[in-house]
């Protein structure tokens, strides 16, 4: 869930202008790009990025032809962002399709996301259940990084339960080991369970097909998975493993958030979601 920056969006603003003068010149409906309000131009980019397989109301600046089973095929799907999307319109996200949203709160022991509190309050403000994520931080104990969490995410009823973000992150500038997979499992057991304790429902582990397959992380049995897969569907990439939540893009593009961001599918439908909801959601 590393999420990218905003600054294709930024890039992307030579293109916008290009085109609207272009529409106007051309006696369309388009007002001068001068008159173009931030939603309007970011409506602008969207239909400008349409792509197949994803539902029709979000865009992805790098799509990927899903072909038969694609994203479009699961009824409910949600957004992952951190500090670099800002302040999300989870009104206007809401309105195009969002369902949940999940935001980076902790990293470590000692790092918070400056955007988490503001933008959990706006994703309850607008109905859509929201919940936080903790990036795991290899060099330092997994107690400590349970407790920083536990200190930084107050338990909300309603709120989903915590995700664990548990992926290789090789540009970090103090700690790059790749503890022996056995570790590994032994982190997530240790900071699962006492999460878990404190907020009365597990956490679900958010990985990638590299590390999933490095560390085993099939052997974790009971463990609820997130899944990125950005290229294929979950099943060709985790053989036989069952997932609540699938990342398909990094790339998304969803009215009311700036810049690209993480899209995601649950696994089941709308029934499953709100049974899913009822039974997860912190009490």
């Amino acid at each position: 869930m590393i999420t990218p920056s905003p600054r294709p969006w930024v890039r992307a603003g030579a293109m916008i202008v290009a085109l609207a003068a272009t529409l106007s010149g051309c006696g369309g409906s388009t007002p001068p790009t001068a008159t173009l309000s931030p939603s309007d131009t970011q409506a602008l980019y969207i239909r400008e990025n349409r792509a197949s397989g994803i539902p029709h109301r979000f865009g992805d600046t790098d799509p990927h032809d899903w072909g038969q089973v694609s994203p479009a095929r699961y009824p409910v799907h949600g957004l992952d962002a951190a500090r670099y999307q800002g302040m999300i319109d989870w009104h206007a996200a809401r309105g195009a399709g969002i369902r949940f949203g999940y935001l980076k709160a902790t990293e470590g022991g000692d790092h918070i996301d400056p955007a988490f509190a503001q933008n959990a309050a706006g994703a309850r403000a607008a109905g859509v259940p929201v919940g936080a994520y903790h990036f795991y931080y290899f060099c330092r104990p997994a107690s400590e990084q349970a407790a920083w969490f536990i200190a930084n995410v107050p338990k909300r009823r309603g709120d989903l339960p915590p995700i664990l973000d548990m992926e290789w992150n090789h540009l970090s500038p103090t700690c790059r080991i790749r503890p022996p997979a056995e570790q590994v499992r032994a982190n997530i057991r240790e900071f699962s369970r006492i999460v878990e304790r404190h907020y009365g429902t597990a956490p679900v582990i958010y990985t990638t097909p590299e590390f999933y397959a490095r560390n085993d992380l099939g052997s974790l049995r009971g463990s609820e998975f997130w899944l990125r897969s950005v290229t294929a569907h979950p099943s060709e990439r985790y053989l036989d493993e069952r997932w609540s939540f699938w990342q398909y893009t990094g790339t998304g593009l969803v009215p009311g958030v700036r810049g690209p961001v993480d899209l995601n599918a649950f696994a089941g439908s709308e029934a499953n979601w709100q049974a899913w909801l009822a039974a997860r959601s912190q009490g």
